[in-house]
């Protein structure tokens, strides 16, 4: 089944057995199997593409049910333990979780000496299904994001904003920026699929940002580095700053005024019979944030 949801969610047999942890031919050899015995095809194959079948695509579905059910089964069990939790696998994505999991994790660890954290770093969307499909128990993620109904979120803070420009820029003398002082002015961001690339496109209500698309950056890193060579600006997370993301760079930070922050929060799924000890997690991180804890 998890052979499967991988399929589903790649829809290419490579990056599926990556996901999965084992080679191309176990995984196909075992989907094989299944078709076998279910009498279904769950996918078409050619040397180019895999596309799923209408019947592969609903037995998916109900995978991701099950996946889930099996890992909160274990979780129930893991409950009645004297450490109450005796592992932790946790997804982060990258714009938040090398700025504040180092601060965190040695208070986790002072809490439950006994449980071991598996860390996961990856995008929103992978965080997401390996969520519901019970591949991970807890993860860090930025919102505004469409959530699956079996998710259950705690708010952890808000997030804010400043523009990084290199110290030659027109804008490079302010300490604070409006939003209007952005209009036709084109950003260096991550590429696709990182949520911070839509969230810092949208952060100024009324205000149309526009993206340099001649480049997007992997990581936070990358996109200061380019700033400091003089290639363009961009919006950085107050977070990354704070835990030193731009130290020892040549650049200016403004403010960004009146931007809508994003919500960095914990989020598990809603049958977990761990929620209570999650939400201790959420409030040991909220004080990290804050300085207290």
């Amino acid at each position: 089944m998890r052979f499967l949801v991988a399929l589903a969610d790649t829809e290419n047999f490579s990056r599926s057995a990556a996901l999965c942890n084992v080679t191309q031919s176990t995984l196909s050899t075992a989907l094989k199997e299944m078709e076998a015995r279910l009498g279904v095809t769950v996918a078409e194959r050619n040397t180019h593409s895999v596309l799923m079948t209408p019947i592969g695509k609903a037995l998916a579905e109900r995978a991701r049910e099950i996946l889930a059910k099996v890992a909160d089964f274990e979780a129930t069990a893991q409950a009645e333990t004297a450490a109450g939790m005796t592992q932790l696998r946790l997804g982060v994505i990258p714009t938040v979780g090398p700025f504040l999991l180092p601060r965190a994790l040695p208070g986790l660890r002072a809490i439950w000496p006994d449980m071991q954290i598996y860390l996961r770093e990856e995008l929103t969307e992978l965080l997401l299904s390996g969520l519901t499909e019970g591949r991970l128990d807890l993860i860090l993620i930025a919102l505004p994001h469409d959530l699956p109904s079996q998710v259950e979120t705690m708010l952890l803070f808000e997030d804010d904003y400043s523009l990084a420009t290199p110290r030659a820029h027109p804008l490079a003398n302010l300490s604070r920026v409006e939003g209007t002082d952005l209009a036709g002015r084109r950003l260096l961001l991550l590429e696709r699929g990182h949520c911070l690339q839509k969230h810092a496109l949208s952060s100024v209500p009324g205000v149309a940002l526009e993206e340099d698309t001649s480049f997007s950056a992997t990581s936070l890193p990358t996109l200061v580095s380019m700033v400091e060579e003089g290639i363009g600006v961009t919006l950085l997370p107050n977070l990354a700053i704070d835990a030193g993301l731009t130290a020892g760079h040549d650049l200016h930070l403004s403010h960004l005024a009146g931007a809508a922050p994003r919500q960095i929060v914990l989020a598990w799924r809603k049958s977990s019979a761990q929620s209570d000890i999650f939400r201790t997690i959420g409030e040991r991180l909220s004080r990290i944030k804050d300085g207290t804890q």
